[in-house]
């Protein structure tokens, strides 16, 4: 049976389908960043004059991915290795359609390489962007819900099992925090981290020079080369928005592998929530439930159950975007200065992290927004263990009296006891006598409230949600038309 060619969708990757993320590093955006490069690269040569302004202008006019047959390019990379030799030569008859002088100067001194990682980098800027204002959402999020729950007592959890008291307004404040590690890390890319390519051929810009000095003698001479470069690198960092680079990074990959930790923490973080919350809407467990909505979590099977599907869709994301990141850090190993494979090997790994960082974070404000919580089945909880939970309390309690290994042999005795017999903790020890002489019976009940040993939960608390969160950047880049207006992701 014979399928026809569709555009992927999502169907296998359902985190990040129909998501925003999906749009800005989709074929299309990718294809107007490279587009985007290419155009701003023309308004920087002709802000330094080495390229007329008409012709500039031109370009940017023509550099539009809907006058570019998308498919025509795709399939032409398997002759060159990579999109941009036949975007090169689409941009170049569209610009000569309406200016035939101009068309001379697409890509002028130019290589792939150049337009395909700064297109990259405006990618990443605008999938960053949505990231980012999804991160700073949740963290407002999560600061409510943490102070709303300050107090709400749960068992704390190790190992798998129930260990000493804690606070729900704890464990959000806690994500909260992992929330805003990453968009620590997120901030930072998009302020710094972001940088254009311009190398040339080699990494030495030499086309560039050359071509900038074809008005004069065609020699170099008495070519200014350190004011050009720091006039060029400053008016291409103008017209993209993006970094201006240390040096050329070709095969020097750090933007990359700094790209590649940011998304796979950033998903790490939410995984955590996930898991969390998988963990807290067990039906034995019963603390926390996913929002509803109709149809979500349905069975194909089982007409009674509502999985959490939100927190699937995340830690599916979590899972997957550390293995791709690392195949793109391992691309640092590149070979001369362009690498046959690895520069290539970066591409579908760096989208596909891009989309499921992307999917996961619009997914954590959906879960976030609508958790319920439920305080009376988390206080249930903390009497399963009939009062043992609070068993560190009472061992420090009767350290002073009996002495702490004593103390400890009393209480492992007693808890060994209680689980045999299925009595509480309280009641066995009530009824020790050894125990009568150094602790008063009537002491017990108020030390086995295990809502009156949470430590210093609350204070953590507060100070926790005091800790600023950054406004959200308007997601997009600053590529900018001669006209005033803007083009590419941001447009």
């Amino acid at each position: 049976m014979n399928v026809p060619a569709s555009p992927d969708s999502g169907l296998l990757s359902p985190v990040r389908a129909g998501t925003p993320v999906e749009a800005a590093v989709g074929d299309s955006a990718w294809l107007q960043a490279m587009l985007d490069a290419e155009a701003a690269l023309a308004r920087a040569q002709a802000r330094i004059g080495v390229l007329p302004e008409a012709a500039a202008k031109a370009i940017t006019v023509a550099a539009r991915a809907d006058g570019i047959d998308l498919t025509a390019v795709a399939r032409g990379a398997r002759e060159t290795a990579n999109p941009v030799v036949g975007l090169v030569a689409a941009l170049t008859d569209a610009v000569a359609a309406h200016d035939p002088t101009a068309a001379e100067y697409v890509h002028r001194g130019s290589t792939s390489q150049d337009v395909f990682d700064t297109a990259a980098m405006l990618v990443a800027h605008r999938a960053l962007g949505l990231m980012h204002a999804d991160l700073a959402r949740a963290a407002q999020l999560l600061a409510s819900l943490a102070v709303r729950h300050r107090d709400t007592a749960m068992a704390g959890r190790t190992l798998a099992l129930h260990a000493v008291p804690t606070t729900f307004g704890l464990k959000a404040a806690g994500w909260r925090s992992l929330i805003l590690d990453a968009l620590e890390r997120i901030t930072r890319l998009r302020s710094h981290g972001l940088p254009f390519a311009l190398g040339g051929a080699a990494g030495t810009l030499a086309g560039y020079v050359q071509y900038a000095c074809l008005d004069r003698t065609g020699t170099q001479d008495s070519f200014d080369r350190k004011n050009f470069l720091g006039r060029f690198l400053d008016a291409y960092a103008e017209e993209t928005g993006l970094s201006v680079p240390s040096l050329p990074w070709h095969a020097l990959r750090t933007p990359i592998a700094d790209l590649a930790a940011a998304l796979s923490f950033t998903t790490g973080a939410l995984g955590k929530i996930a898991v969390d919350v998988q963990c807290l809407a067990r039906t034995e467990v019963a603390e926390v439930a996913e929002p509803r909505a109709a149809g979500r979590g349905a069975s194909s099977a089982m007409p009674h159950k509502s999985n959490p599907v939100l927190a699937t869709l995340m830690r599916s994301a979590a899972l997957q975007v550390p293995v791709m990141a690392a195949g793109l850090t391992q691309c640092l190993a590149a070979e001369d200065e362009r690498s046959a494979g690895a520069w290539h090997a970066e591409w579908q790994l760096l989208r596909e992290c891009m989309r499921l960082a992307g999917g996961a974070t619009h997914t954590a404000v959906e879960l976030i927004e609508g958790i319920e919580v439920h305080p009376k089945q988390m206080r249930t909880n903390l009497d399963l263990t009939g009062g043992q939970i609070v068993s560190e309390r009472i061992a420090a309690v009767l350290a002073p009296r009996l002495g702490k290994r004593a103390a400890r042999r009393l209480l492992t005795e007693a808890s060994q006891e209680a689980h045999r017999t299925g009595l509480p903790l309280q009641t066995v020890l009530a009824g020790l006598p050894e125990l009568s002489q150094v602790l008063p019976v009537h002491e017990l009940p108020g030390l086995f409230d295990p809502t009156r040993y949470t430590g210093l939960a609350d204070v953590l608390v507060d100070a926790a949600v005091e800790a600023p969160v950054e406004a959200p950047r308007t997601p997009g880049t600053s590529v900018r038309n001669t006209d005033g207006g803007q083009t590419g992701p941001g447009r």
